[in-house]
Parts: C-alpha cells; sequence; structure tokens
C-alpha cells in the first residue's frame, strides 16, 4: 500500500494491483483526491516568485558594481538557467519516489543521515536569511528615527544605535510573534513580496547621477562613469555569485507548491518554475541597473542604506524604509518556524508538543541570529558566506546527488548523459563553492573593504 501511495504521486500514475484488492485502491485514490492541490497555475507563479525574492534582492546593485554591467548580466543569466535546471532534477528525482519534500528526498537518497544534511543546510540558510533580514533593521531603523527627529547626522543617542535596535525588536516584536504555535505565514509572505515590490518600484524613481554629484563635488570624475566589465576570477568579484546565487534559492518550496498544484505535473511545474525564475531575472536586473547607474562604485552592500548619501530626510525614502522594515520584521518569525520544526525533528523526533522546548529554540535562535549581526561587520559577508555554502549545496549539488541516487539504474545506467549531466552539475556546485569562499578568505585576509562605506 505505501508503495502504492508513492506511486499515486508520481507523474507516472502506476498501480501496483497484484499486492492489494480493488478496494484497497479505490480507498487509497479517495484519500489522495481529497489532497489534490488546488492552487492555480498563476498563484503558483506567485508563490514561487515570493519564496524566491528575499532581502538578496538589496545586494545586486553592489554585486555589479563589482563585475560591470556585463559580466554580471552574463552571471545572473548562468544562475537563472542553472537554478531552472536544477529544479528539473528535483522534479525528476520527486517523480520517480513519488516524494514531495526537500528533507525526504534526501532520506531517500542518502538515508537518515541524507535527511539530516538536507535539513541541516535548509536551516543554515534560513538563519542566513534571518540576519539578513535584522541587518536590514540594523542599517534601517536608526535612519528612520533619525528622519522623524529630523536629524541630518546620528546624534550618538542610545536609540540611534542599531545594536541595541535590533535587540528591542527581536525581543518585543519578532520573540511574541515567534511564541506563537501556528502563525499565518502566507499572509506574511505576501507581505515580504508587497512591500518589496513597493521598494523596487520606487527604486526607479531615485535621484538621477547629475543630483547625486551634487552631494560629492569632491569625488574624482573616473567614479561617476559605469563600468562595463571586470576580470571573472579577482577579489572584488569574491561575493558576486555568492549574492547571486543567494537570491536565487528557491528550492526547499518547489516541492510543496508542486503538492498544492491543480493538476499537478512534471512539465506543468517545471514552466511554473520557469516563468517565476524569469519574473525575479527581470526584476534583478533592472533593481541592480538602476541601483549601480545612480550610485556606481559608491554603492553599498545593501542597497537601501546607500540612499542615505542623497538625502536622509527624503519622504519618498522614508516611505520605502517603512515599508521594509515592517516586511523584513514580520518575516522572521516566518522563518524562524521552519528552522525550529527541523530541529525538532532532528533532536526529539518522537517527542509531542511542548511550551518549553518551543520557547526555548526560539530564544536561542534568536540570540544567535542577535549575535551574528551584532558582531559581523557587514551584510555583504552574510550574502557571501550564506551564497557560497548553502545556496549551492541547495542549488548544485544536493539536487544532482538526489538525481543521482534516486533514479533506478535500470532507468538511467551510471553512464548515461542525464546522470553525466547530473554529476557534473554537482561537480559544479562543488569547485564554485571551494572558489568562492577561497576568494571571500582572501578579500577578509587582505582587510581591504569593497564594499564603499561598511557598518
Amino acid at each position: 500500500r505505501g508503495l502504492i501511495a508513492e506511486r499515486l504521486y508520481s507523474h507516472r500514475m502506476l498501480l501496483y494491483c497484484n499486492s492489494v484488492t480493488v478496494t484497497d485502491t479505490l480507498i487509497l485514490s479517495l484519500c489522495l483526491w481529497q489532497f489534490e492541490g488546488k492552487t492555480s497555475f498563476g498563484m503558483s507563479v506567485f508563490n514561487l516568485s515570493n519564496a524566491i525574492m528575499g532581502s538578496g534582492i538589496l545586494g545586486l546593485a553592489y554585486a555589479m558594481s563589482n563585475t560591470g554591467i556585463v559580466l554580471f548580466l552574463f552571471l545572473l543569466t548562468c544562475i537563472a538557467i542553472l537554478s531552472s535546471y536544477s529544479v528539473h532534477l528535483l522534479l525528476r528525482s520527486a517523480g520517480v519516489v513519488g516524494i514531495r519534500a526537500y528533507e525526504q528526498l534526501g532520506n531517500r537518497a542518502f538515508g537518515h543521515p541524507g535527511k539530516i544534511l538536507a535539513a541541516v543546510v535548509i536551516t543554515m540558510h534560513n538563519i542566513g536569511a534571518m540576519s539578513s533580514y535584522l541587518f536590514i533593521v540594523k542599517y534601517e531603523l536608526p535612519l528612520v528615527i533619525q528622519a522623524f527627529l529630523g536629524l541630518q547626522h546620528s546624534s550618538g543617542q542610545w536609540f540611534l544605535n542599531g545594536n541595541y535596535l535590533i535587540i528591542i525588536v527581536s525581543f518585543c516584536i519578532i520573540l511574541p510573534l515567534a511564541l506563537m504555535r501556528q502563525l499565518a505565514g502566507y499572509l506574511l509572505g505576501y507581505l515580504l513580496q508587497n512591500d518589496l515590490k513597493i521598494f523596487f518600484n520606487n527604486s526607479t524613481n531615485c535621484p538621477s547621477p547629475p543630483q547625486w554629484r551634487l552631494c560629492y563635488k569632491s569625488r574624482p570624475p573616473r567614479e561617476t562613469r559605469p563600468n562595463f566589465s571586470y576580470s571573472l576570477f579577482g577579489l572584488q568579484t569574491a561575493y558576486t555569485v555568492p549574492i547571486l546565487a543567494f537570491a536565487f534559492v528557491c528550492h526547499p518550496e518547489v516541492l510543496p507548491i508542486y503538492t498544492e498544484l491543480r493538476n499537478p505535473t512534471k512539465r506543468r511545474m517545471q514552466a511554473i518554475a520557469n516563468v517565476s525564475i524569469l519574473a525575479m531575472f527581470v526584476m534583478y536586473l533592472l533593481t541592480a541597473i538602476f541601483g549601480y547607474l545612480t550610485f556606481y562604485v559608491n554603492t553599498e552592500a545593501e542597497l537601501l542604506h546607500t540612499y542615505s548619501k542623497v538625502d536622509p530626510l527624503d519622504t519618498l525614502i522614508l516611505c520605502v524604509r517603512l515599508a521594509v522594515l515592517v516586511a523584513v520584521t514580520l518575516t522572521v518569525p516566518v522563518v524562524l518556524f521552519p528552522i525550529r520544526r527541523a530541529l525538532l525533528q532532528l533532536l526529539f523526533p518522537e517527542k509531542p508538543f511542548h511550551w518549553v522546548r518551543h520557547i526555548c529554540i526560539a530564544l536561542c535562535l534568536l540570540f544567535l541570529v542577535n549575535l551574528l549581526v551584532i558582531f559581523v561587520p557587514n551584510i555583504r559577508d552574510i550574502f557571501g558566506i550564506i551564497g557560497a555554502t548553502s545556496a549551492p549545496s541547495l542549488i548544485f549539488i544536493l539536487p544532482g546527488l538526489f538525481y543521482i541516487r534516486i533514479v533506478p539504474k535500470d532507468q538511467e545506467p551510471m553512464n548515461s548523459r542525464p546522470k553525466i549531466q547530473a554529476a557534473c552539475f554537482s561537480a559544479l556546485g562543488f569547485i564554485f563553492m571551494s572558489m568562492s569562499l577561497t576568494f571571500i578568505a582572501l578579500d577578509w585576509m587582505s582587510g581591504e573593504n569593497h564594499s564603499g562605506g561598511g557598518h
């Protein structure tokens, strides 16, 4: 019966009726029909696009300032195409075994260690996402308070110190939401999506370069001209590919969206993934171009903070900051919930719900993330490390390994072209990870600050 349940979920819809009665088959079919997805194609595109777009969008202009326009466009296109191929591998693996959860694919491919590995990588990526959201609070909330007080520059009071503010926000707003037993995650996720769209639309109306140059009359003229290309390998591009990979991670959410899809087929879900990735590709490209052509090499790792160089009291920029702050603050509990669930499944798999464990894990996670945000000097480092470790694991390495291990050898031998491609895809992830970590380590050892204004 378990075999039939898996095969009914697969795209082949095979029934091995020799081992069960017709009544068993009808009961299983009825049960699966009750859980049939009801989400339309358009809403699935919206959900997956919402999963793709996050805080990584704020680092893309900085990435373009390091690589130039042509090289950035090439790298962005490559990451988008490879992300689409990664979704293909996941859907193919899920179709063979009828499993629609990233961790369960790891369990099927490598047993319990594979499940633990997948859960740890996803948890690491979510902690990085939480840290990037709180970094935005650390950067932007002091500027919002400063604008409301009518101050052109920080006067040094404690309530304009970002480290104090993230602690207050974490334990006064985020913690009460995180302590809820259930959270309306979709509503808050949509809020993030809509608010980041507001940020994007307003960023296209930013001050033009001539207006911006009035604020920096002493800057050398060469810094006002855009660079179209740099070398692919170098310290200045150390963070570019990790930032791009971080911005395209959505793969743990692909299979749940596939489950909720109406009339789910592999081709239909692949089309949803392609449309979502294409939409985010266009949005990312426009955001990076407008941000870079406004500030050029002075673009900071967090784009919105760079606008404080123009006019910290500008009303439009203040509205955008408020929208992004509300979005990221309410999104942190949504990200915390799956981390806590994964930890509970790993550490206490057979234990029933208990408030003490529920509260302690939330407190420990918030404490850990606050330490990271306070002591890590720049959001660029969060983008870089997470984009060089968990992002290539989720996009390149694990999907390729899952495909090789799950697809039966009688269907596709190890020397077949699809499995060779999957092996090369995983190898590419290892190469990308090692090179990115090496460049980031060299950048740290050089002691230089390429951010154009670190924090």
